[in-house]
């Protein structure tokens, strides 16, 4: 069983290109939400690389291979210096989980700090620090999880632009002193650099703050670069747009452009505390081939550039139609992760869940493909593969405008 988008009519896809995607009976769509096709569905850069090394080599680990250590050089080379081991996996859930293992290796402590309405993936560690699935699955949660609000400053508690970084900041350095004095001990505080299911930017300096506290009460930071990083944000990585250095990376989705791969960077400091992992495909020759390919692609065709460029279009186009809206409550995002939160009206801002759902529904039979999120469920997202441009934007936007106009 699987989740689908739009389960009342849910779309058949039988083939893609580029920002594009096409049903059984060629009905082409425009993919406004494949942050897994990173680069562009099927390019034939990447598709390439991943043929041509399936019909040379593709091997379990434990053998010397140059696809292995070159593809490591080539992503390490993007990351800040301490950051040079590089563990292989298959999947961002993986790479969480395998954080989460390194953290606790290294500091010799079990407690991890998450905030409100985070999913770091499917595994059962993950669902345990992902307070957005528990919650939803009725699962209580475990004493070794300590959840600190999301730095959100239009939903959130704090809401005030010039104060709200140090509020939220001071919530976290509270709940790391009841952890010291409740005698327990923090391996980790993980966190998106932006969070991607709701798309909260953070005030400026929050996240440089929380880091020097966790740090100053034992604990490593953890970078959960699964969804926002490759370029999408117009940073490299997320983390980059805060001016930190996270202790442990993990990175997923995009970086096999629908292969699936995923990898773990850390210190060599902290790598040395867990030298027993091993993956049977992780790293295969064909995967690191794929994701050379996706580097390759990134640079060649300034896709970084225009994920800032593009994404300014969304965001300004957005924000040019919100106030002829009542019901756009909310405008955010960064580079190319944007969000719309729609509300019942902008004094309560009572969440519009059922008109983010038919808004998307009418999109799609426009021929527009978005999605809606959130814990709920009412704000739209727009995360579209990094070729996407300004001419698709203003489609967007017009198609938007036009069917939240009718709706309200």
């Amino acid at each position: 069983a699987c989740k689908l988008h739009f389960e009342v009519s849910p779309l058949k896809i039988v083939r893609a290109s580029k920002q594009y995607i096409y049903d059984e009976i060629g009905t082409e769509y425009l993919d406004c939400i494949n942050n897994v096709s990173h680069v562009g569905h099927c390019h034939p850069h990447v598709v390439n690389a991943g043929q041509t090394q399936m019909g040379l080599l593709t091997t379990s680990n434990g053998f010397l291979n140059d696809n292995m250590t070159e593809y490591a050089r080539r992503l390490i080379a993007t990351l800040p210096d301490k950051l040079c081991v590089c563990y292989f996996v298959n999947s961002g859930s993986e790479a969480n989980d395998l954080s989460l293992r390194l953290a606790r290796a290294y500091t010799k402590k079990e407690d991890v700090m998450v905030l409100e309405n985070a999913f770091h993936g499917n595994l059962g560690n993950l669902i345990d620090i992902s307070p957005l699935k528990y919650k939803k699955l009725n699962v209580k949660k475990k004493d070794w999880v300590h959840v600190v609000s999301c730095p959100d400053t239009f939903r959130g508690k704090y809401r005030d632009e010039q104060t709200a970084a140090l509020s939220y900041a001071n919530d976290v350095q509270t709940a790391l002193l009841e952890i010291q004095r409740r005698d327990r001990g923090l391996a980790a505080f993980i966190c998106e650099p932006l969070i991607s299911n709701c798309v909260v930017t953070f005030p400026k300096n929050y996240l440089k703050t929380v880091y020097r506290s966790v740090r100053d009460h034992g604990g490593v930071c953890i970078a959960d670069e699964v969804q926002v990083g490759l370029g999408r944000t117009g940073e490299f990585w997320g983390f980059q747009i805060h001016d930190v250095v996270p202790d442990i990376v993990a990175i997923g989705k995009p970086i096999g452009n629908g292969h699936p791969m995923a990898c773990v960077v850390t210190s060599k400091e902290i790598a040395d505390s867990l030298a027993e992992y091993g993956s049977s495909f992780g790293g295969n020759p064909v995967s690191c081939a794929v994701g050379m390919a996706v580097l390759d692609v990134i640079q060649n065709e300034k896709l970084q550039s225009a994920a800032r460029s593009v994404g300014k279009c969304l965001i300004d186009g957005f924000q040019a139609i919100q106030s002829s809206h009542c019901m756009m409550g909310d405008v955010r995002g960064q580079g190319m992760i944007v969000g719309v939160e729609l509300v019942m009206d902008k004094e309560s801002r009572k969440p519009a869940k059922e008109a983010a759902e038919i808004l998307c529904y009418r999109m799609k039979a426009e021929n527009i493909i978005i999605a809606h999120d959130g814990p709920d469920s009412n704000i739209v997202i727009l995360t579209p593969p990094l070729c996407f441009n300004c001419d698709n934007a203003r489609r967007v936007i017009q198609a938007f405008d036009n069917i939240l106009r009718s709706i309200e």
